[in-house]
């Protein structure tokens, strides 16, 4: 369950970023650059030898059972390698931006909710004091805060 759920959180981050999109004109980049290669190389008799050696050149991998021979396919292998850095740098900045985002907009809630209760304290009852005492425990053991608010004293 637990990876299905992180699943739908990389969809919908995804889709809210429309990084989707990027993949998309991505994936249709790379067949047309298979269909080129299998029109333009003479070596490469199927289309999916043309994409298996799309994905040997995006991978990086590079096999060496499938090899361009022309100059035109040679330019088409580098665009593909070019065009996957980009893609890659891309999503990757993307969705660790928007990661980091929600991360900070939850921790604002949390502090807003922590400040609620501190303006409320004579309010609370006694489980709550407890239960707001071992949140600044866990709160200070994770190293957030600084465990000496003021100039130490000598």
């Amino acid at each position: 369950m637990k990876t299905k759920k992180k699943i739908t959180i990389i969809k919908n981050i995804m889709k809210n970023t429309h990084t989707d999109k990027i993949i998309e004109g991505y994936l249709i980049f790379v067949v047309v650059s298979a269909l080129l290669i299998r029109i333009l190389d003479p070596a490469v008799n199927h289309f999916g030898d043309a994409l298996w050696y799309c994905y040997s050149v995006l991978s990086t991998a590079g096999f060496g059972d499938i090899i361009a021979t022309t100059f035109l396919t040679k330019i088409i292998s580098v665009l593909v390698t070019i065009y996957t850095t980009f893609v890659v740098a891309i999503v990757t900045g993307v969705v660790v931006n928007y990661y980091m985002k929600v991360n900070s907009i939850r921790d604002k809630e949390t502090i807003g909710a922590f400040m609620d209760k501190l303006e409320h304290l004579p309010e609370l009852s006694k489980e709550e004091l407890e239960e707001l005492s071992r949140r600044v425990v866990l709160f200070r053991e994770s190293g957030e805060i600084d465990h000496n608010p003021g100039p130490e004293e000598n």
